[in-house]
């Protein structure tokens, strides 16, 4: 059963029942009501009757034998209303006493029925009838009937009115559902980027726009997947070819292999290896189970360590790197050797894309934590390179990018040092930003927590 007929059918079960309850209450209230104000107005005629019955049922060792003979003038002595009528009834429906002139069915239909009581305990049942009673009594019963009609009336047009009001809130609620299933039917057969309308700003709203940011999220790792696969067999195509290439051209010469023939195919393995070692790494570090060795490493140590091994790049292009550690204390809990590729990739790239005569400075300082918990430590990288568009910042650390000025395949590596870096630096709880323009050089800024824990 859809949600819409399930949710039609509770409205209206509810509205229906709502519907006989106020029926059946005002009906009951009504009753009550007219019945008090029927009585009101002979109720000292009727305790005078009552007291007299009850008086002779104990008097007379709590039977009413003898009762049929007694003058009605004696009974009306006790009470009132000479014009009156009344029956006393047993508690059996006997019928043991009448008086007046009215007729036993006008008594029975339309008196006032009294039940009389001794010690708690019925002992039989009174009705009392006048012509003012008659009159209020056949008035409680056109004001019942009235308004029996009218209530019955009134709940069926309030009852169908409130249907219809229901089908069209069950429809209006449910609109957004079936808009979302169609979307979640065509996603599921693989068309991704599907986009479903946000028609309000309440829940059915909310959960259109997460779907819509899944939706987009699915299609963009469908793309990244795609350019991987494109990416890594492009990477794996070129040194192939070349070996595949040396290989034919030895085997069709059929002449001896000379040694220094062998460096260009070792070279191209050294590249292979390279990259099915950096994809081995990125996969493990993306689901979280890249193993780390922590212990307490002074970072500006460990910096001037990568400063010295880059140092003969830098003085071959006349660059000048300089470090400046603006904190006594440095140290952190994190493992070291991936701290060294991170800014050892970051250091070479730097002075890579810097041109000749430039610089490339490494500041290390202390930052507050937003949460006030151990503090961080912040170490820039910054360049006087090409620099690189803002358009391309976003996508910088993703698999296999780059930048049409920053990372061509002529000049630049694979394209997975930044992602590696990021994943690395992310594994240690810390951040990785890129902050850059064209023509004046770029920054990377990687924060670590000064209390990050294994």
């Amino acid at each position: 059963m859809s949600v819409r007929r399930k949710l039609f059918i509770a409205i209206a079960s509810f509205i229906i029942g709502m519907g006989f309850v106020f029926t059946f209450v005002t009906q009951v209230v009504l009753r009550d009501v007219l019945d008090v104000m029927v009585e009101a107005a002979r109720r000292d005629e009727i305790g005078g009757l009552s007291a007299f019955f009850t008086d002779y049922y104990e008097k007379n060792n709590s039977s009413w034998e003898g009762i049929g003979q007694i003058d009605a003038r004696t009974i009306f002595g006790e009470s009132s209303g000479r014009d009156a009528s009344f029956v006393l009834k047993s508690r059996k429906n006997q019928v043991l006493y009448t008086a007046g002139d009215a007729r036993y069915t006008s008594v029975m239909n339309f008196g006032i029925r009294s039940r009389l009581l001794r010690n708690g305990e019925t002992i039989g049942f009174l009705y009392y009838y006048d012509a003012d009673v008659d009159r209020m009594s056949k008035l409680r019963l056109g004001i019942l009937d009235s308004t029996m009609v009218l209530l019955a009336v009134g709940s069926v047009a309030l009852v169908l009115i409130s249907l219809l009001v229901a089908y069209w809130l069950s429809k209006r609620l449910t609109a957004p559902l079936k808009l979302l299933i169609s979307a979640i039917d065509r996603l599921g057969k693989g068309e991704f980027g599907v986009q479903v309308p946000a028609v309000s700003k309440d829940e059915y709203g909310k959960v259109a726009e997460t779907f819509n940011g899944m939706s987009i999220q699915l299609q963009r790792s469908e793309e990244i997947r795609r350019n991987l696969v494109a990416d890594v067999a492009h990477e794996l195509r070129t040194p192939l070819t070349i070996i595949r290439g040396k290989l034919d051209l030895v085997q069709q010469h059929g002449q001896r292999i000379e040694p220094e023939s062998l460096l260009p195919l070792q070279d191209e393995l050294i590249r292979l290896s390279r990259l099915v070692d950096d994809l081995h790494q990125l996969s493990l570090a993306e689901a979280k189970k890249l193993p780390l060795e922590r212990k307490p490493t002074d970072m500006c140590a460990l910096l001037r360590r990568i400063v010295e091994r880059v140092a003969p790049d830098a003085e071959s292009k006349e660059i000048e790197v300089t470090l400046t550690c603006n904190t006594g204390n440095a140290t952190l809990n994190v493992d070291p050797n991936r701290m060294m590729q991170v800014f050892l990739n970051l250091l070479v790239n730097a002075i890579r894309y810097t041109p000749k005569g430039g610089s490339v400075k490494i500041a290390v300082d202390e930052r507050p934590a937003p949460d006030g918990d151990g503090g961080l430590v912040r170490i820039t990288v910054s360049d006087t390179g090409i620099g690189i568009d803002p358009g391309h910042l976003p996508f910088l650390f993703n698999r296999f990018y780059r930048t049409d000025e920053a990372r061509t395949r002529n000049t630049g590596g694979m394209g997975l040092g930044l992602a590696i870096a990021k994943e690395f630096v992310g594994a240690h709880n810390g951040t990785i930003e890129a902050e850059s323009r064209p023509g004046e050089g770029t920054t990377f800024i990687v924060t670590l927590p000064k209390a990050a824990t294994a």
